[in-house]
């Protein structure tokens, strides 16, 4: 058999035939169907009217950005100082990244 005609089938005996076959285990069964509704590792979100991910996927925030949001908005309920240490290394980034003299 030629390798351009091998397909993922042929050599992934254990791989699920159409997607989400492996999620109807009890194990793997979605608990909600607004996934806002859940957080893993806390609850320092969920008490905001808008959690920092809701307002950075509807503005189309890059990760630095939407990290920026995400620490200025949990520092006083998870790791205080650390989180405004990584909100100035993020800002750092976006303007060595985004600001930096681009004539050199």
């Amino acid at each position: 058999m030629s390798i351009d005609k091998i397909r993922p089938e042929d050599y992934y005996t254990d791989f699920p035939k159409t997607f989400g076959d492996n999620l109807a285990d009890e194990d793997n069964q979605i608990q909600s169907a607004n996934a806002l509704d859940e957080q893993i590792g806390g609850q320092h979100y969920k008490k905001y009217a808008i959690q920092p991910v809701e307002y950075c996927q509807k503005n189309k925030l890059n990760s630095l950005e939407s990290n920026i949001i995400k620490y200025a908005t949990r520092h006083q309920d998870k790791n205080g100082r650390e989180d405004i240490e990584k909100i100035i290394h993020c800002a750092k980034l976006i303007l060595q990244f985004d600001y930096a003299d681009k004539s050199l």
